[in-house]
C-alpha cells in the first residue's frame, strides 16, 4: 500500500455515517466545529434508493441482502467457546449489519424502546433486592454509569426527531390508561398516537386482559399520521405496506438517517462525508494519550490520513471494538484472567418464537414494522425473580409485519417441510398466520468477549475480529420462562394451531435472530471494567469518544436502538462541554 495522503484537518471526524454520527454532526456542526464523516459505504437516499417501485424486492434485499455488508470484504470469526477454532463467517445469518449511509437506520423495523430504570443500575438493583449471591460468579454484571431519569430529556429528544408513534404509560409518574405500566416516568407524551390496530394484535390484547396482564401499542418509528419533526423535516404517514425490516423506507415514514436529520445536516457549509472510505486506525500522538486522526483506505486501493481534533467511532457495535484493537488504544480483554477492557462484555439477545395460526383470516400482509401489541410484565425486574433464580427477562409481542411471502411463514407445528403437504398448509393457512416473539436480555460472562484472530486476516492484512460466545443456563432459563408465558396468551387466543421455538441448545450464528449486537466497549464509572466513561470518553484518550451499543456493559430486553439514539444525544451534550475544556470529563 502506498504512503499516505494527509488530507485537510478537521474539527470532529466521525467514523461511519448511521444514527449517531448523524445526531452528533447536526448536534456539533450547530456548535460550530467543522465535522467530517467517513462512510464505508455507499451514499444512499428516499430518492432514488428507496422507491416504492425497487426497494419493496425481498428475493434482492431479504434473501440476498443487498443492504448490508458482503463477508467476501468484511467479516468476523466465530466460536461458542475458547477450546474451538473460530472459523470465518463466510456468509450473513445471525445478524446483518448495514453498509452505506445511514446504517442500520435504513433497514430496522423501527422498534424503538426506552430501557427500564432498574436496567441502568442492574447490578446495584438485583444485589439490593435479592443479595450478592443471587448474581453468578461467571457474570460481568455492572451498572451503565447514567441513571434513567438522566437520559430522559435526551430520550424524548430522541423520540421528537423520530416522529414515534405510541402510548405513554407513565407521565411524570401517573399511570396512564393504554400505555405500559412498567416504563420509565417520561414528561410527555409520544409525539405520535399509536399506529392503527391490526386484528392480530386485537385478539392478542384481550386474551391478555384476560389473563391479567397489560398490553399496550408497541412504540413505533413508523409515522401514525403525517409529522414534521423537531428540525422541521416533514415526514409521511406510514401505508401498511409490510416492507420495514431489511428494507429502505420510499414513503418518508420510517424513521433513519435520511428521513429525520440528512435534508437539514447534508445543507450545512461546516458538514462533510465521503463514502467508499474504510478506516484502518485511529492515529495517536507519541504519548499514546491523544488522538490525532485516523487512517482510511478509500475505494482504489488509496491510503489517507485525515487529521482531527477529536474522533468518533459511530460504526456498528463490533467494529467499533475492533478499531480500538488494531489501534491499540486501551487493554485488551484477557479471559482467563478478566482483565483488561477493550472486548470484554459483550452480548447479544435472545430471543424466541411463536407462530399462531388463527381460525380466522387477519391479513397478515398489511403489516408495519413495529405494529405489535406487547406485554412487559415478563421484562427486567418487573416480576419476582426470587423463585426463578435467574437475572433479566423479556417482553412478549404479536407482530403484524408484513408477512412477506418468502421468510414470513409462521405456519403449525408438524407442518410437512416441503411438497403438496407444505403446499396445502400454505393455501390454508397464510392468511392465518402471524406470529408472537420472546424478547429477552442477555448477561455479559467472563467467557463472552471480542479479541483480534490469531489465524485470519483481512484485505489490509489487519487480524480479523474474533467474536466468542454462548448463551448460558441464565439465559435458557429466562428465555424458556418468558415464552412460556407467549404460549398462555396464544392459547388465550382463537387459534387453531401454533409452533414454539424457544431457542435451546448452542448459540447458533447460522440463523437469522436480531442484529442487536452489544458491549465489547462498555461504558462504566471505572477504568478497569470498562473502556469509556459515562460519557462515552475513552479513559485513555480523552479527545476520543465511542458511539452505539458497544457501550452496554449488557443488554437488557429490549430492541437498543432508542437507548442508542439518546446516548448520543447525551454524549454531543458532554462533547460541547470538552471542547470548552478539553481532557477527562471524569
Amino acid at each position: 500500500m502506498s504512503l499516505a495522503k494527509r488530507m485537510p484537518a478537521v474539527d470532529v471526524v466521525l467514523v461511519g455515517f448511521g444514527w449517531t454520527a448523524s445526531i452528533l454532526a447536526q448536534e456539533l456542526t450547530d456548535a460550530g466545529l467543522q465535522v467530517l464523516a467517513l462512510e464505508r459505504g455507499a451514499f444512499r437516499d428516499t430518492v432514488p434508493d428507496f422507491s416504492t417501485a425497487q426497494i419493496q424486492d425481498e428475493l434482492r434485499y431479504a434473501v440476498r441482502k443487498q443492504t448490508f455488508e458482503q463477508p467476501a470484504r468484511e467479516t468476523i470469526t466465530f466460536r461458542n467457546s475458547m477450546d474451538q477454532m473460530a472459523l470465518p463467517m463466510r456468509k450473513l445469518g445471525s445478524f446483518l449489519p448495514a453498509a452505506g449511509v445511514g446504517g442500520g437506520g435504513v433497514h430496522w423495523n423501527g422498534q424503538n424502546w426506552r430501557f427500564l430504570p432498574t436496567d441502568f443500575v442492574a447490578r446495584s438493583h438485583i444485589e439490593q433486592r435479592y443479595g450478592k449471591k443471587f448474581i453468578p460468579p461467571e457474570m460481568n454484571l455492572q451498572d451503565f454509569g447514567v441513571t434513567y431519569d438522566e437520559l430522559e430529556p435526551y430520550y424524548d429528544r430522541w423520540e421528537y426527531l423520530c416522529g414515534i408513534s405510541g402510548k405513554a404509560g407513565n407521565i411524570g409518574g401517573q399511570i396512564q390508561p393504554g400505555g405500559n405500566p412498567f416504563e420509565g416516568a417520561r414528561r410527555r407524551d409520544f409525539p405520535l398516537p399509536p399506529l392503527q390496530r391490526s386484528a392480530s394484535t386485537t385478539m392478542f390484547d384481550q386474551a391478555a386482559k384476560e389473563l391479567g396482564l397489560h398490553p399496550f401499542p408497541c412504540p413505533a418509528a413508523n409515522t401514525s399520521k403525517p409529522y414534521v419533526n423537531s428540525l422541521g423535516v416533514q415526514m409521511g404517514q406510514c401505508t401498511f405496506c409490510g416492507f420495514c425490516e431489511w428494507f429502505g423506507c420510499g414513503n418518508y415514514s420510517k424513521a433513519s438517517p435520511q428521513t429525520t436529520i440528512l435534508p437539514v445536516l447534508l445543507k450545512k457549509p461546516n458538514f462533510g462525508f465521503r463514502t467508499y472510505c474504510d478506516v484502518t486506525r485511529v492515529n495517536t500522538d507519541s504519548t499514546g494519550k491523544k488522538a490525532t486522526g485516523v487512517m482510511y483506505v478509500d475505494a482504489q486501493g488509496k491510503l489517507y490520513e485525515q487529521p482531527a481534533s477529536i474522533v468518533i467511532l459511530c460504526a456498528f457495535a463490533y467494529h467499533n471494538v475492533h478499531l480500538l484493537l488494531l489501534s491499540k488504544i486501551g487493554t485488551p480483554y484477557e479471559p482467563n484472567t478478566g482483565k483488561g477492557v477493550v472486548g470484554r462484555n459483550y452480548a447479544y439477545q435472545a430471543s424466541s418464537t411463536i407462530g399462531v395460526t388463527f381460525k380466522d383470516i387477519i391479513n397478515p400482509f398489511m403489516g408495519a414494522g413495529a405494529l405489535g401489541q406487547v406485554v412487559d410484565d415478563f421484562n427486567g425486574d418487573n416480576f419476582d425473580h426470587g423463585p426463578l433464580h435467574f437475572i433479566g427477562g423479556g417482553y412478549l409481542c404479536l407482530w403484524n409485519t408484513g408477512g412477506r411471502p418468502i421468510l414470513q411463514e409462521y405456519l403449525p407445528e408438524k407442518t410437512p417441510q416441503w411438497g403438496s403437504g407444505w403446499k396445502k398448509v400454505i393455501h390454508e393457512d397464510y392468511l392465518r398466520s402471524t406470529w408472537i416473539q420472546g424478547h429477552g436480555s442477555v448477561m455479559s460472562y467472563r467467557t463472552n468477549y471480542l479479541d483480534l484472530d490469531p489465524t485470519y486476516t483481512d484485505v489490509y492484512g489487519n487480524p480479523l475480529l474474533r467474536l466468542t460466545f454462548d448463551f448460558q443456563p441464565n439465559e435458557h432459563a429466562m428465555l424458556k420462562y418468558v415464552t412460556d408465558q407467549g404460549a398462555r396468551i396464544a392459547r388465550a387466543m382463537p387459534i387453531k394451531g401454533m409452533k414454539v421455538d424457544d431457542r435451546p441448545g448452542h448459540y447458533s450464528i447460522v440463523p437469522y435472530q436480531t442484529t442487536h449486537n452489544t458491549g465489547g466497549a462498555a461504558m462504566g464509572v471505572d477504568p478497569s471494567t470498562s473502556v469509556v466513561n459515562r460519557y462515552l470518553q475513552s479513559w485513555d484518550v480523552s479527545n476520543l469518544f465511542v458511539m452505539g451499543s458497544a457501550v452496554y456493559p449488557h443488554n437488557p430486553g429490549y430492541n437498543p436502538t432508542g437507548t442508542v439514539g439518546a446516548l448520543a444525544f447525551w454524549a454531543a451534550d458532554a462533547i460541547r462541554r470538552y471542547i470548552k475544556n478539553p481532557g477527562p470529563l471524569m
